[in-house]
This record gives C-alpha cells, sequence and structure tokens, in this order.
C-alpha cells in the first residue's frame, strides 16, 4: 500500500506536467492541418453518418423506445470511442517515448495519463455533437445529463487500470498491441452499441452484461436518453465498480513493478 501511495503521489504531483503533455498531444495530431482542430468535429460528424446510413436508412433499423435511432446509436458510440481511443493509445505509449525514460529521470507513470487526458477533447466534442442531435430531433432537455459525468469518471477509473497494465506489458511483450486491438474489435461488436440488449435471450444477456463497457454504454444512455438513476441498478453498479477497481489496483501494481525495468528493455 505504501508504494501505491507513492505511485499515485507522483502522478498527482505532475498534474501540471500532464496537462502540459496532453495539451502538445492534441495539438501534434493536427500540426501542418489547414483546419486543425476543426477535424476533430469532421471525424465524429462523418463516422455517426455513416453508421446512421447503413443502420437506419440501410437496415431500416427502428427506433428505440421512441428515440430516434440516430441520437440512440451516438449515444452508445460516445463513450465507447473514447474509451476505444485511450486503450488502443496507452497501449504503445511507454514504447514510443522511450527517448523521454531511457535518458532521463521520468515518471513513466504518467504516460497513460496523458494519453487518456488529450482523449478527452474529442470525448468532449462527441457529447456536444450528441447533445446537438437531441435539440435537432426534439427530445427533451433533463438535468439527468449531468448524470454522464459519474459514468465518463466510472469509465475513467476502468481505463486507467487497464491502460497501465496494457502499456507497461507492452514494453516486454509486443504481441500485446496486436492483442489489444484485437480484443477492441471483439469488445465493439459485443457490446450493445448497434443493437439493442432486448433482443438477446435472457442467459445470453447475462453474459453480456459481464462486459463493464456494457455499464457505461446503458449509462449514457440513461443519461441523454432514458433518464434513469444509476442507482436504479444497484447489482450491475456494485459489479461494474468491483471490476473496475480491481483492474486500477492490478494496473498500477504491475505498472509500478516493472517501471523499473523500462529503460533496459527499452
Amino acid at each position: 500500500m505504501g508504494t501505491l501511495n507513492l505511485f499515485f503521489k507522483s502522478i498527482i504531483k505532475q498534474r501540471r506536467l500532464v496537462l502540459s503533455m496532453a495539451k502538445r498531444e492534441v495539438k501534434a495530431q493536427y500540426v501542418g492541418s489547414t483546419l486543425g482542430l476543426v477535424w476533430t468535429f469532421i471525424h465524429p460528424l462523418v463516422l455517426i453518418f455513416v453508421f446512421w446510413v447503413v443502420f437506419s436508412v440501410g437496415f431500416k433499423a427502428m427506433p428505440a423506445n421512441n428515440v430516434p435511432f440516430v441520437v440512440w446509436l451516438t449515444a452508445g458510440m460516445t463513450c465507447w470511442f473514447a474509451f476505444s481511443d485511450m486503450i488502443s493509445g496507452a497501449t504503445g505509449i511507454v514504447v514510443s517515448n522511450a527517448n523521454l525514460i531511457k535518458k532521463t529521470v521520468f515518471p513513466s507513470q504518467i504516460l497513460p495519463v496523458v494519453k487518456v487526458t488529450s482523449s478527452l477533447v474529442a470525448h468532449g466534442i462527441f457529447v456536444l455533437i450528441l447533445m446537438g442531435l437531441i435539440f435537432l430531433q426534439d427530445q427533451p432537455f433533463s438535468f439527468f445529463y449531468l448524470q454522464s459525468l459519474y459514468y465518463l469518471f466510472s469509465m475513467l477509473v476502468l481505463v486507467l487500470g487497464i491502460a497501465w497494465l496494457v502499456s507497461a506489458l507492452n514494453v516486454f511483450i509486443r504481441d500485446i498491441s496486436q492483442a489489444v486491438a484485437l480484443a477492441l474489435q471483439v469488445g465493439f461488436w459485443g457490446t450493445p452499441i448497434f443493437w439493442d440488449m432486448n433482443i438477446m435471450p435472457q442467459k445470453v444477456q447475462h453474459v453480456l452484461k459481464l462486459n463493464p463497457m456494457f455499464y457505461i454504454v446503458q449509462g449514457y444512455r440513461d443519461s441523454f436518453l432514458n433518464f434513469v438513476p444509476f442507482w436504479a441498478h444497484p447489482v450491475l453498479t456494485f459489479y461494474f465498480w468491483g471490476v473496475a477497481l480491481s483492474l486500477f489496483i492490478l494496473g498500477a501494481l504491475v505498472f509500478n513493478r516493472l517501471q523499473p525495468q523500462f529503460s533496459d528493455v527499452l
């Protein structure tokens, strides 16, 4: 516990460096680009449009609970693509910053935090697009929107644990990055983003709900569309936090244990 305490204190102490590096990473994505940050709006808009055409126009997907399909779809995509971007980016972040780790005394545990922080910019824009669609589709406004902050915090706890774990292991086993990419693809289709959980048999639903991202995706829809409080799902909430906190502690322990060997391997 003492080791973990120092691990987390170091991150808090370096919070200004985290924000500075995250800001630099966001800017670096659009270096030399004429439109710059505007691309952060363009990418999700085009993605939502393509999926809307395929599933709503092509497959004639019906609205869920009287909510237009494009809004229902976007609510699920908003949190999933933030999760996917954070995990995929964090997996190789230690390896890609080998120069910092080998040449200086650098707190490498902040690197996954930097990636997670920089991804919040794109996530915030996705949320704005979602709220714009809600407004354009004449959906009701509610203070339940603020509940999405709880689900965002929940996702960040889950993400950081996984990010520390996979980024540390990837230094020693480079196949981890390929395994993570594959797991994200499977998770994308195994999470009810494009399809409603209710179409599945009851036994299958119980299995699919073991995926912790189901809690987050459903939580975003409950916050923006269904207006259901998070305490309405006590069993699912306790299960999610059991998994999230376990991964958070495991990831921190593994990263802290392997961290001294990074410079030798890199």
